[in-house]
């Protein structure tokens, strides 16, 4: 599947702690044999491979093997690569480690790194490893680009007459109190999510 995806030329290798996974060379695919969630490992990986366009983690599906993937590979994925977890929704299940630190709240983090970019926020320290983030139904994806991700953001000017306009935004707060038991249903509906294991 992968070859006919990526085309005939394709690098394409595999990790799996599995050592009879070694059958696909035989298939013209590279095939390392370890743990993900071992820095070591890794570190030999990167040692031998280099860099990597796309990095598909569909392996053990815990929390810990997920974060210690996306640490320990995000700086090896070349510009306009991707790294990419799959069956993310583990993050809402039990045995897949401690739901504090599930995927799903790792990646939630990376919202807030890319918004802390923003140029009116004081912070020297900002994380420019991932561009942008894609979230589908079990799988998200992060962006590399180290040139977008290093982009002072700045407030746009269109260079017209500054007419002093008054901000509005808090001018509906009659409105809110008027409305305050529909806006209490919509807001406890919006963060209100379901789940079951089935």
């Amino acid at each position: 599947m992968w070859r006919d995806f990526f085309g005939a030329n394709a690098r394409i290798i595999g990790i799996d702690m599995n050592p009879a996974a070694v059958k696909w060379r035989q298939e013209g695919f590279e095939i390392f044999i370890g743990s993900q969630s071992d820095p070591n490992f890794w570190d030999q990986f990167k040692s031998e491979v280099g860099k990597v366009d796309i990095l598909l983690d569909d392996g053990g599906h815990t929390y810990v093997q997920q974060i210690i993937t996306m640490e320990s590979m995000i700086n090896q994925i070349n510009d306009g690569g991707m790294l990419v977890v799959e069956d993310t929704h583990t993050s809402y299940m039990p045995n897949f480690g401690d739901q504090k630190i599930s995927f799903v709240n790792y990646a939630k983090l990376w919202i807030d790194r890319l918004n802390a970019r923003f140029s009116g926020f004081k912070n020297d320290g900002k994380d420019t490893r991932v561009h942008s983030m894609e979230v589908f139904e079990s799988i998200i994806a992060f962006k590399v680009n180290r040139g977008a991700s290093s982009l002072l953001s700045r407030v746009q000017n269109n260079n017209a007459e500054f007419d002093n306009a008054k901000h509005f935004r808090h001018e509906d707060e009659p409105f809110l109190k008027e409305n305050e038991d529909e806006i209490r249903e919509i807001l406890t509906k919006a963060f209100t999510i379901e789940t079951r294991d089935e």
